[in-house]
């Protein structure tokens, strides 16, 4: 005798039959192979494009020596470009940050003449090419520029100098966290927020437990995408830098000195240790949104 759920006739219920026949038949009519075929393409495809060209820098540079080696890492000019490249780095992506969740809030929530345009406009660092944007901010922030003439009247040298480089950094990394932020505000659901209104949340306390928790995610990946794309900016920074050793050198730029000098396995090393480090930051931010989303869970 068949029961509805199984229980007394020892066979399957007619529920776990049907999930079974979907399985099959999901798996029979995918438009993609299995697990094993997906996951060897990816890991060949990885290799291919990202793996096996970075591991030729680790190679090259090992070629030195680890005397040679640690006498180029360790060097005054390397060390001053490197701490030049990811201190203006880690401000740009931090003003990002800040400024980045603002704009992606106005993009969302309000409506407004010319949106459109604002919309589009934040995604010109993508589409400008990078020396057409230090260019023009070279010309906007140096002593004579729009802009610069004001803050150098203020004593605030704007051109070739740190500041410039963290302001062309901001210009190229904003789009970023932008962009990853607002799709998130976008399913963020409205009723949460009038819900906690309701219960007597201020506007802060609805902002720092209600949307900040739900956004944060986002807005780490958006920033940490901010940070090495700033890390590696070499054609927007070049013209705006002043490009002076031990001052405004960035390890970019301090690499293509050493390629022009034929210094492959110096210039290696220098792009070794940037790439160990931003790898290190990219993986502790990766294990930190997953604790974070395993919090949410729970």
């Amino acid at each position: 005798m068949f029961v509805r759920d199984g229980s007394l006739s020892g066979e399957p219920s007619l529920p776990h039959l049907h999930e079974e026949n979907l399985k099959f038949t999901l798996k029979r009519y995918s438009a993609l192979p299995g697990f094993g075929i997906t996951m060897g393409f990816t890991l060949f495809y990885l290799s291919l494009i990202v793996l096996i060209p970075l591991s030729t820098i680790f190679f090259s540079a090992f070629s030195l020596g680890w005397g040679h080696f640690w006498e180029v890492v360790i060097s005054p000019r390397t060390l001053a470009a490197l701490r030049l490249s990811f201190g203006t780095s880690l401000v740009s992506a931090l003003i990002n940050a800040f400024f980045g969740l603002i704009v992606a809030w106005v993009l969302v929530r309000y409506e407004f003449p010319g949106k459109k345009f604002v919309d589009a406009f934040v995604d010109f660092p993508f589409a400008l090419p990078t020396a057409v944007a230090g260019i023009a901010l070279t010309a906007l922030y140096s002593q004579h520029g729009w802009v610069g003439k004001y803050l150098y009247a203020l004593g605030i040298k704007s051109a070739y100098s740190p500041l410039g480089i963290t302001i062309a950094l901001i210009f190229i990394g904003l789009p970023f966290v932008v962009r990853t932020v607002e799709p998130v505000l976008q399913n963020l659901e409205s009723e949460v927020e009038e819900a906690a209104a309701s219960l007597g949340a201020n506007r802060w306390q609805i902002f720092s437990k209600v949307i900040l928790p739900t956004i944060t995610p986002a807005l780490l990946t958006g920033t940490a995408m901010a940070f090495s794309r700033a890390l590696g900016e070499y054609g927007s920074v070049v013209f705006i830098a002043g490009n002076t050793p031990m001052k405004t050198e960035i390890a970019p730029l301090l690499i293509m000195v050493q390629l022009e000098q034929y210094e492959y396995a110096s210039a290696t090393a220098i792009a070794g240790i940037m790439l160990v480090v931003s790898f290190i930051m990219l993986l502790f931010l990766n294990i930190l949104q997953a604790w974070g989303r395993q919090n949410e869970s729970l």
